[in-house]
């Protein structure tokens, strides 16, 4: 509310311009609309040979096949001989519009921006002398890189398809993935530049309908001028921006996607961005990878469980180092105490400063390796984890304590399989290091205190976001909040998402 306030009083509001090109249609004004555009191209096409019939073709090159113009408009424009026999341009274009032409999908256009969209969307324009309304045949490139394996998410057992940046392609791999007729895909223009198709796909009968309406609305409410990056979508359709923590999972795989569809979730996707969307998105969702369902429910339970032990030792385990060995020495056995201090004599800062030196140059590492090539961004990882870090210990900058405490806690926070939840876990790690310096363990626990009331306030398109953990409107999980119960078994969806058929076997 209050960066929604402020935006209020500070920025003049957004001109909307309705019509976005107020012109009549007509070839003169296309070309003024495409002035200084190297592109686009029209010519003259004389109908079945007569030249004092001719029909202006207009299209953008790059984006129009020109195989399909050739072969499925321009070739039955000259050789049809009964178009040629039409008495007026009018019926020509009739006879165009009901089939003539070897096209499957044709649109009449009587506005400048309808056709200036198709222009862009890869379509051709036939205008008629003598009238005011256009023909649209869309022959489209449909250019786009090819299905490959997942890059960010490893599949182990599972299909090895991945979502690519055309969004009619990646509507086709969910739709092979659920033939369900049930499976409903909305359609929204965001971006007053950029015009980006957003779906929002649901299974009907099975999805809440108040949660797909909520997330059509919100899509639809966005006025941005251009939507190509993740975070022009996600920060506009979350229920709050004042929190680190992700409100709404995504993922590049169709089977996982799919998946979600089935447990009773409604998708986006967004042309342009190879990877679907997934709301609500709760704590738990992000704690679960994708192969869980394809190992053995036992392991997979194991690895759920050690990625919850995980998930508290990279968040807890340098604060409680700094909190025991600065304000509570009497906790730490006395072996280990004396092993510590021998360790300390000739380090000439404190505990805190140590662990928060640490943490700031893990998290340099970690960005070099994420910007630099593949390459070198794994010897930049290597290089400072071993050389930097051995050579901090022997210079007696840092304990080998506090390397082993902070190592611990980086490597246990890579178990998460969302980064995004990982990354919200290592701001609060710093938080609670300093709570900790600052106060021991009162102030730690203070601090996770108010970290757990933060993460009960929050909900994710009206859902509890500490589910499975929260009771939502009374609808208490079925089985065990954190093991996997054997598939046979779960013949419910979570009554979380509150959904209309909440059986999924019989």
């Amino acid at each position: 509310m209050f960066f929604e306030k402020k935006r209020e009083t500070e920025v003049p509001p957004h001109p909307r311009r309705e019509p976005r090109i107020a012109l009549p249609l007509s070839l003169e004004n296309l070309k003024r609309t495409f002035c200084g555009c190297v592109d686009f191209a029209c010519r003259d096409v004389a109908l079945a040979g007569d030249e004092a019939r001719r029909i202006t073709l207009c299209y953008l090159n790059g984006m129009v096949k020109m195989e399909r113009v050739s072969d499925y408009v321009l070739r039955p424009m000259a050789q049809d001989g009964a178009l040629a026999a039409c008495p007026s341009m009018a019926r020509v274009m009739e006879q165009m519009e009901a089939g003539a032409l070897y096209n499957l999908g044709v649109e009449r256009r009587e506005d400048m921006d309808g056709a200036v969209a198709d222009l862009i969307g890869g379509s051709c324009l036939l205008l008629f002398p003598g009238e005011s309304a256009a023909l649209s045949f869309n022959v489209g490139t449909e250019e786009k890189r090819s299905i490959t394996p997942p890059g960010s998410e490893t599949v182990l057992k599972g299909a090895r398809d991945s979502f690519v940046e055309s969004i009619r392609t990646n509507t086709s791999m969910v739709r092979r993935h659920l033939k369900a007729p049930e499976l409903k895909i909305g359609e929204h223009i965001v971006g007053r530049q950029s015009l980006t198709a957003v779906d929002v796909l649901y299974l009907e009968g099975i999805a809440n309908p108040e949660t797909a309406a909520l997330a059509a609305a919100r899509v639809e409410k966005m006025d941005i001028d251009a939507l190509l990056a993740t975070g022009n979508l996600e920060e506009y359709i979350i229920d709050r921006l004042a929190t680190p923590f992700p409100l709404v999972q995504y993922t590049e795989r169709p089977d996982r996607f799919c998946a979600g569809l089935a447990e009773g979730r409604v998708g986006l996707l967004i042309d342009g961005l190879p990877l679907g969307y997934l709301v609500p998105g709760t704590l738990g969702d992000f704690l679960r990878a994708p192969q869980d369902k394809s190992n053995n429910w036992m392991v997979a339970s194991l690895l759920t469980v050690l990625r919850y032990v995980c998930m508290l030792v990279t968040l807890i385990l340098p604060a409680f180092y700094v909190a025991v060995v600065t304000f509570h020495q009497e906790m730490i056995p006395t072996r280990l105490a004396l092993s510590i201090i021998a360790a300390k004599q000739n380090v000439p800062f404190v505990s805190a400063v140590e662990v928060i030196i640490l943490l700031v140059a893990f998290e340099i590492l970690q960005e070099a390796g994420l910007r630099l090539p593949q390459s070198i961004g794994q010897t930049v990882s290597i290089i400072g984890g071993l050389v930097v870090g051995t050579a901090a210990v022997e210079a007696k900058i840092i304990s080998p304590a506090v390397l082993i405490v902070v190592a611990v806690a980086g490597i246990a926070g890579y178990t998460m399989p969302s980064q995004e939840l990982a990354g919200a876990l290592r701001i609060w790690r710093f938080v609670l290091v300093v709570l900790g310096s600052i106060g021991g363990l009162f102030a730690m626990m203070m601090g996770i205190a108010v970290l757990v009331g933060h993460l009960a306030g929050i909900e994710s398109f009206g859902v509890a976001y500490l589910t499975p953990f929260a009771a939502n409107g009374g609808r208490e999980v079925e089985g065990h909040p954190i093991l996997r119960q054997p598939l046979p078994r779960t013949k419910l969806r979570p009554a979380a998402l509150k959904p209309r058929n909440r059986r999924n076997q019989g």
